[in-house]
């Protein structure tokens, strides 16, 4: 069961999402600060989260929408690479959190 996605919604819920400079200069995300506006300097647009995918009040990611992903054709590239079945050892932290919050 490697790489398959249980559709629990848990890590929409828990993580901050970094967009990669490219998803963050599309502008086709809702992010966190875009409210005060794009920065143009994507490193300094890190330092301060603006990169970060918006999210609910609840914590939860924006698009999630009924425990599933309302973006998942074009989700972002860290999104299409988590799994919470993952082996991968950089992963182990993120799902461990998954795992003690069930």
């Amino acid at each position: 069961m490697i790489n398959s996605c249980k559709a629990c919604g848990k890590c929409c819920k828990l993580f901050l999402i970094n967009l990669s400079q490219k998803e963050y200069r599309s502008k086709e995300y809702q992010t966190m600060f875009q409210e005060y506006g794009f920065i143009d300097d994507f490193s300094k647009a890190r330092k301060c989260g603006a990169n970060f995918l918006a999210k609910n009040i609840d914590e939860s990611c924006i698009y999630l929408k009924d425990n599933k992903c309302s973006i998942h054709q074009s989700r972002p590239q860290v999104c299409r690479h988590f799994f919470c079945t993952s082996k991968s050892k950089k992963f182990a932290g993120m799902i461990q959190i998954i795992k003690s919050s069930l």
